[in-house]
């Protein structure tokens, strides 16, 4: 592992059970479990990749091939370098635009974070962490203080408490730190955990210096061992000055990449015959994981009914009923700013991925902290295209 600043050297995390422990496998006493251990189910009937997809005829998976050529015609309407539609785990249609092809890679800012609770899940699996654990096992600076009792769950439902401003999320950490994890670990508490919601990039940034004792591993290294590989993905995490994995945003993905995740998702964590990860873990991940939001799991984003909470900027924007109300409430997303977007709806055995122009990644992120991120959490480049699919699809 790489030199620098650590927060618990040498301590092993405290907790070794997990809340998914009937469906995880014993890690060997080399601790070189390859996956989690389930038995199989309707998901090793299911169609999955190699280095291909297989590809399908749209009106034979209950999609108009017109309509979706439109969805497809909205999404280069918005800037839209890729998109890719999988029905039955199958591509029914597949577009690129300026130069882009299916290996090309960009930032998907926070559509990382999906993957970065994925690691978590799969790290608990294993028993390497629980996340009820407090988060201040590991990160020793909050022992004695007023966040103390942070939960590894608290900083996946965003509801840890942690200190947050708009002016110190997107520009000081996200944008100008140059330790991202330091800073944010540095951070004070402004709630006690539980207690109010807050889209907090640097209490997500938080889980790296957690994974990283955990597995005893650099997060990007992990990734490509128990998920990134297994899945036939290229994906990166991006590393800040300081060598961290930025686990809040960044990642270097393609469509590809994204639509394996959703579908990994889809399959209730299964892959060809392997559990990446517990199907425990999918079904958790993608339901409330607090009160405060229904909108939101552990890093996914969800159309559950209650009340949902968007990421604040200039104003914080919060209601009741169905994030998405044309949608079903099963559906969950991995989302990023500017639209970048793994969309999964298990009703319609569908996901589609969708990446799209950024400008310059630093202006974006300066642009947002002057108070306009609508394009976080549902701007037009997302709402649009869904609308378009959505129309797409044949009634049954």
């Amino acid at each position: 592992m790489r030199s620098r600043w650590r927060w618990a050297p040498g301590i092993v995390v405290a907790s070794m059970l997990c809340t998914a422990c009937s469906d995880a496998a014993d890690v060997d006493a080399g601790g070189e479990d390859a996956s989690v251990a389930l038995e199989g189910g309707p998901e090793d009937d299911a169609l999955y990749p190699g280095e291909e997809w297989e590809t399908g005829a749209p009106e034979d998976h209950g999609i108009d091939p017109t309509r979706l050529q439109e969805a497809a015609d909205t999404a280069e309407g918005h800037d839209s370098h890729c998109f890719m539609v999988i029905q039955g785990g199958k591509v029914v249609g597949e577009w690129y635009w300026d130069g882009w092809d299916r290996d090309t890679r960009q930032d998907v800012f926070s559509a990382t974070k999906s993957f970065t609770s994925t690691l978590v899940g799969i790290a608990q699996d294993r028993g390497l962490l629980g996340i009820d654990d407090r988060a201040s096992d590991t990160i020793t600076q909050w022992q004695g203080t007023d966040s103390e009792d942070v939960t590894v769950r608290n900083l996946l439902s965003n509801d840890s408490g942690r200190e947050w401003a708009l002016t110190t999320d997107y520009v000081g950490m996200a944008t100008l730190a140059a330790d991202k994890t330091r800073f944010a670990v540095e951070l004070g508490q402004d709630h006690e955990p539980g207690t109010w919601w807050e889209y907090n990039n640097s209490a997500i940034q938080t889980l790296e210096a957690v994974l990283e004792q955990a597995t005893d591993m650099e997060v990007g290294d992990f990734a490509r061992e128990v998920l990134f590989e297994p899945l036939g993905m290229g994906a990166e995490y991006t590393l800040d000055d300081a060598g961290n994995a930025t686990t809040f945003g960044g990642m270097q993905a393609s469509c590809d990449d994204l639509a394996r995740l959703g579908y990994l998702f889809l399959r209730n964590g299964r892959w060809a015959g392997e559990q990446i990860v517990s199907r425990t873990w999918v079904e958790e991940a993608t339901v409330p994981s607090t009160e405060l939001n229904s909108a939101y799991g552990y890093l996914w984003w969800l159309n559950r009914d209650g009340h949902w909470v968007e990421p604040t900027g200039s104003s914080r924007s919060e209601g009741d009923g169905k994030w998405h109300p044309g949608d079903p409430q099963e559906v969950f997303m991995a989302l990023g700013f500017q639209g970048q977007i793994a969309f999964v709806d298990p009703t319609r055995d569908l996901v589609y991925a969708r990446i799209g122009g950024m400008g310059d990644s630093t202006a974006a992120f300066l642009g947002g902290a002057t108070g306009d991120l609508s394009s976080l959490a549902g701007g037009p480049e997302v709402t649009d295209i869904r609308d378009a699919v959505r129309a797409a699809l044949i009634d049954e």
